[in-house]
């Protein structure tokens, strides 16, 4: 046997739809605001995974421009026809209102590797849709939000006949089920004549679950299940926490598994927090006397360890701890972020993951970016990033370029999102000595190491140091479960930046606001001007070291 270990893919891989094709498990998770849009892992074993591409063309008209935090692309859901995978997604323009404000979509493909059609829209009553294939007849589930004064926003799951060319509905929508606990997530399966309802319940977070209904009719009525199939609620020490929100698929063995997904906290003083962000994990799965699926160890608790039958490993990655291998670093062998299907992507906010905004006069064996939008923009800001997967991290990067005024910046940060991160950039600023008072047109100055934190009540400038730009500078952070520390190298010498700062602000559970992706390790470049001022980036790399 092959032993997994959860998480199977670690760091911001939330939401996680799996479906087996042959010999293969795909597994496609959310995305929300980045780019690449709904990254997709496929596996043969269920242990060893590695990226496989992703729903290329899921924003239409290519762009995410304007989407608030944590909006975008939720909860993607993958299945297969036996002719072609299909994907259905809602991209929310508004979180935290009444009004979801979303339109859903589905895109085909004939492999995972595309190419993808355009996005169709279908019937949007919510977030989380899902699509249930039969006899040639195609399904719509989804969620129904009331955004009425006094309505619930989780108001029930719901079906939807779609005619499967042009994707139109097929009489009325039916409402299969409503519960007074929150369910969202629906996936539906055929088992032995029952049509099996998984839901998720009680939220994102740490009273997250899974429940369970079924049906003899597609449309119900639904029975649940009197107990949840998975949860950690019950146990707040447990090491994999908000365990919910998941897909059944049987192996061609017969035996059945449970994607979901998890999240690792880190306990500090102010309640644990996860800045890893919702990652995905695995579960073996029976079914008892009664026809109801359980966790194959006995009880809802998530297992750290699951046992799978051996297969053959993905060709590109040897291991399933993801992020022990690394990503390739930016510059190394070539000037632009990798594009081949199995190497883990460069993240970019909003924007394609090939941006236009790489120049591509750059030097080989550098990565020259242009500046645009500050790190608050929802609309431009230039930025590429990686995944932050382990509680111990290090990020560097190699630095060369002479700002010449206080609107352009170029650097490293650690990104949640426009209201959460650490900078430490290579900006400009007046004399020694001379107060602020703005652009100072032909005049010299000083070029300096800022490091800033932003946070809910806005952004506080931590450290000032000068810096000489006559040669590269190299700018690191290294991340120890909640510390996290900014350096430059001085010579062969690490000198710290700024003050030790809280690595667990920059999670979904800090503040009050809703948060749903994870922390990241990033480059970017500023120019609030005229977009014309340029850095040059050698030997980006995030190193994530398991505990």
């Amino acid at each position: 046997m092959t032993v997994l270990h959860n998480p199977v893919i670690r760091g911001f891989a939330p939401d996680p739809s799996l479906v087996r094709v042959g010999d293969w498990y795909y597994l496609a998770t959310s995305s929300f605001e980045w780019f690449p849009t709904i990254p997709i892992h496929r596996s043969r074993d269920l242990a060893h995974w590695e990226y496989a591409g992703h729903v290329e063309g899921a924003a239409p008209g290519g762009s995410l421009a304007g989407v608030p935090d944590s909006g975008g692309i939720w909860a993607p859901s993958l299945s297969w026809d036996g002719e072609r995978l299909w994907v259905t997604y809602a991209i929310v323009r508004s979180v935290g209102t009444p009004y979801f404000d979303l339109d859903t979509y589905v895109c085909t493909a004939p492999d995972v590797s595309g190419p993808w059609t355009p996005p169709r829209r279908v019937p949007s009553h919510g977030f989380d849709p899902a699509l249930f294939h039969e006899n040639g007849h195609l399904w719509l589930l989804n969620l129904q939000n009331d955004h009425r004064p006094g309505g619930r926003r989780f108001a029930g799951i719901t079906a939807t006949q779609l005619d499967r060319e042009t994707l139109t509905a097929v009489g009325p929508t039916r409402l299969l089920l409503q519960h007074d606990r929150l369910i969202e997530g629906p996936k539906l399966l055929k088992r032995d004549s029952w049509y099996v309802l998984v839901l998720a319940e009680g939220g994102t977070g740490f009273e997250h679950g899974v429940r369970v209904a079924r049906s003899r009719n597609l449309t119900g009525p639904y029975e649940l299940d009197e107990q949840p199939l998975l949860t950690s609620r019950d146990d707040p020490d447990w090491p994999l926490q908000k365990a919910g929100h998941a897909e059944l698929v049987q192996s061609p063995q017969g035996d059945w598994y449970l994607s979901h997904l998890t999240a690792r906290p880190l306990r500090t003083p102010e309640g644990p927090r996860c800045p890893l962000g919702r990652e995905t994990a695995i579960q073996a799965v029976t079914w008892d006397a009664e026809g109801w699926p359980r966790l194959r160890h006995g009880n809802p608790r998530p297992a750290v360890t699951v046992k799978v039958p051996p297969g053959q490993r993905p060709s590109s990655r040897g291991t399933g701890l993801y992020s022990i291998c690394g990503y390739r670093r930016v510059g190394a062998t070539s000037p632009h972020p990798p594009a081949d299907n199995h190497t883990p992507p460069y993240y970019t906010l909003r924007s394609p993951s090939a941006p236009s905004w790489i120049d591509p006069t750059t030097r080989p064996g550098r990565l020259r970016l242009r500046g645009h939008h500050g790190p608050d923009s929802l609309w431009s800001h230039h930025l590429l990033a990686h995944r932050i997967t382990e509680h111990r991290a290090e990020a560097r990067v190699t630095l060369r370029a002479a700002p010449t005024t206080f609107t352009q910046a170029a650097g490293l940060l650690l990104w949640y999102n426009t209201s959460a991160y650490y900078a430490l950039d290579l900006t400009w600023t007046e004399p020694e000595g001379e107060p602020q008072h703005g652009q100072q047109w032909g005049s010299t100055g000083r070029t300096v190491l800022t490091l800033t934190a932003r946070d809910e009540n806005g952004t506080h400038r931590l450290s000032e140091t000068e810096v000489d730009t006559d040669t590269p500078l190299t700018l690191g952070v290294t991340i120890d479960h909640a510390d996290a520390r900014f350096w430059h190298l001085t010579g062969d010498t690490r000198s710290p930046v700024g003050p030790p700062l809280d690595f667990s602000r920059l999670s979904d559970d800090h503040g009050s606001r809703l948060r749903f992706t994870g922390a990241m390790a990033a480059i970017h470049v500023v120019d609030l001007v005229d977009a014309s001022f340029t850095a040059d980036f050698t030997d980006f790399q995030v190193i994530c070291t398991p505990d």
